[in-house]
């Protein structure tokens, strides 16, 4: 079974790997060059799928300084549309629905093969943003267009640290039509766990069936990259910021952490009965830390069907 049918029928064992697309100001040629760049990389790992990301600026949402400048990229769905034909598997496409019309949504909806193209909605990073289209109307405008093509949510670990209510949106979310959750980078594996085992306990008393819980890791090769991976709103353990600063090799260090990571949260979700997968994104644009990322993907494509029994 491809990930579009292992997710429709609740289960996981699957990888996918995380990409930003091309800044919009790249010229035609430019792009291109980079998506067969990308696609030769990924020739030799085994991957399920990719995820093409919808980025936004969400300086409101942090104040702080960006450690990465803010570049508009392309839309993920023209990137797949007009430089992916080569990519076989399917692909999830991630939405920032309060930058589209609800009409912009529909007509997107109706020109996608559901066979290869699933997605994520993702809403306002503040309730103070002026949007086009809020998350509830996006899901909406989904359920009356196009059901058949599987839609994702996002899940936050840390939102659960603060307010130990993660695990309830979640569940409306599920009622809503999501079929599966991808979570936002996890170094915090306590927080993933206290989620995950919250978002199962829910299920039980609702008599619902857990549905696929993608966690997403993305290895960190520099302190600027650990700098931009807080202020994207990941919590980044002490002792794991320690052993990164120390380390001879900060970015063996962190692939080894990101093992060790997939690794417990399998187990985890093996022993509740929760379908797991894996995204690995790597949230810089260095040469080094993109081809680690690969390797990760690789090794952990290696193992995943053993984790998932």
């Amino acid at each position: 079974m491809d990930v579009r049918q292992r997710i429709a029928s609740r289960q996981g064992g699957f990888v996918l790997f995380g990409l930003t697309p091309p800044r919009r100001a790249t010229p035609p040629d430019e792009v291109q060059r980079i998506a067969d760049i990308t696609l030769e990389r990924l020739t030799s790992v085994d991957v399920d799928g990719l995820v093409l990301y919808d980025i936004d600026d969400e300086s409101d949402r942090n104040p702080g300084p960006r450690p990465f400048p803010y570049l508009p990229t392309m839309d993920p769905a023209d990137f797949y549309a007009d430089c992916l034909d080569a990519w076989g598997k399917p692909v999830i496409v991630y939405r920032s629905v309060g930058k589209y019309s609800e009409v912009d949504i529909s007509d997107w909806l109706l020109e996608q093969d559901p066979e290869r193209v699933l997605s994520v909605f993702v809403g306002a990073p503040t309730r103070e943003r002026s949007v086009l289209t809020d998350l509830r109307s996006a899901q909406a405008v989904w359920r009356s267009t196009r059901p058949g093509l599987l839609l994702g949510g996002v899940a936050i670990p840390e939102r659960h640290m603060t307010g130990s209510h993660e695990h309830l949106r979640l569940i409306a979310k599920q009622a809503n039509g999501c079929a599966f959750f991808v979570s936002q980078v996890v170094y915090d594996v306590n927080a993933s766990k206290d989620l995950v085992s919250d978002y199962f306990d829910a299920c039980g008393e609702r008599g619902l069936s857990p549905i696929p819980f993608v966690f997403t890791l993305s290895v960190c090769g520099s302190l600027r990259t650990l700098e931009f991976l807080q202020w994207l709103g990941v919590n980044v353990p002490k002792w794991i910021q320690n052993d990164l600063r120390n380390a001879q090799d900060a970015l063996a260090a962190s692939y080894d952490q990101c093992l060790r990571t997939a690794q417990e949260l399998a187990e985890f979700c093996t022993r509740l009965g929760v379908p797991f997968g894996f995204n690995v994104e790597s949230v810089s644009n260095r040469r080094e830390e993109i081809e680690t990322s690969v390797q990760l993907a690789s090794e952990l494509s290696r193992r995943v069907a053993s984790w998932d029994g």
